[in-house]
């Protein structure tokens, strides 16, 4: 029951963050909207029982939102479009009452319900971890090595295109100096 509950909430909240994330034009907005979808994400592998998936998703994805995020803020002007608002403290104190009930349902949740069953058959006398090793290193080699290469050239592709934006700020910072030197020596 408890299972059934938090996938709907689950999966409703994570359609309403990924929609607000693409529809949104501010980029603070839009990166912790897809930073809290990424939370919610990892909580349906908690639901299904792998742990290890659901702790890799919050280490590793929600890892490097954050760090997009803080490269957002850095990059871009971002607090420039938002205006602060007063927001009524009866609907602070509401929010944030319905989102401990959450979390306290969340958390007692597995203790009620009954265990669910993985698609893959568990080894016996081997953990979730080495469960998913075992898997993930016989059956899905392939793609998980694809995958590890196309990572790597998104990587590359991704300091190749920021070092290319660095050096054109440069020469533009260079050039917006020596304007400013030569209206100093005409006067």
């Amino acid at each position: 029951m408890y299972e059934v509950v938090a996938f709907y909430l689950f999966s409703a909240l994570t359609i309403g963050l990924f929609l607000i994330t693409v529809m949104s034009k501010n980029v603070l907005y839009a990166m912790t909207a897809l930073a809290s979808g990424m939370v919610l994400i990892s909580g349906f592998f908690f639901i299904l029982g792998a742990d290890f998936l659901g702790v890799v998703q919050l280490i590793v994805y929600v890892g490097a939102v954050m760090a997009l995020y803080s490269f957002a803020m850095m990059f871009f002007d971002a607090t420039r479009d938002i205006k602060e608002k007063n927001t009524p403290a009866p609907l602070i104190f509401l929010l944030g009452g319905v989102s401990a009930l959450v979390l306290v349902l969340m958390f007692a949740g597995p203790i009620h319900s009954e265990a669910i069953q993985a698609l893959y058959p568990m080894h016996e006398g081997v953990g979730n971890a080495q469960d998913v090793g075992i898997v993930l290193f016989t059956k899905y080699l392939v793609p998980f090595e694809v995958a590890a290469v196309m990572l790597l050239v998104a990587m590359i592709a991704g300091i190749i295109l920021a070092g290319r934006k660095m050096e054109q700020s440069l020469t533009e910072d260079q050039s917006a100096d020596d304007e400013i030197l030569q209206q100093k020596d005409a006067k």
